[in-house]
């Protein structure tokens, strides 16, 4: 008859931390990570020095995985949107953030500036109520751009 080896002890099982972990912080606000919303904030204040209108800053976090942030801004004519545009490429460039890509500029009708994080769409008036990106992107909390 053949032998059978008694089972071998079990091995001795080294406990786990398993207490939850606190959430980092950026998940405990309801605005994007300090970086984001400060470009935001940056990028706003170069379009309204060029007289931009109705400036809408959008927490896009958790609908999209290609951005935190989206700008939405309006100019009254091509010339004026490109003189916004041009002035938020600018504030980008100064703070060491290149444009990843920049559509539209010729016709200046909805130009679109991409930062990776941040995505400006600046709209000549009929554009932006065309499109209507503001109720596209309704589920999207708003970051103040009046905090510091």
């Amino acid at each position: 008859m053949p032998t059978v080896e008694p089972p071998s002890p079990p091995k001795r099982v080294t406990p786990v931390d398993s207490s939850p972990k606190p959430p980092s912080p950026d998940l405990l606000t309801d605005t994007p990570p300090s970086d984001s919303a400060d470009r935001v904030r940056r990028l706003a204040e170069a379009a309204l020095d060029r007289k931009a209108l109705d400036p809408v800053a959008l927490d896009v976090r958790e609908l999209t995985s290609f951005a935190d942030a989206f700008l939405l801004l309006t100019g009254t004519s091509d010339r004026h949107v490109r003189s916004v545009a041009d002035s938020v490429i600018q504030a980008g460039k100064a703070a060491g953030q290149r444009p990843l890509g920049v559509e539209g500029q010729e016709e200046a009708r909805w130009v679109l500036i991409d930062f990776g994080d941040v995505i400006v769409h600046v709209f000549v008036e009929e554009a932006r109520e065309y499109y209507d990106l503001d109720r596209l992107w309704e589920d999207a909390p708003p970051i103040d751009l009046a905090a510091a």
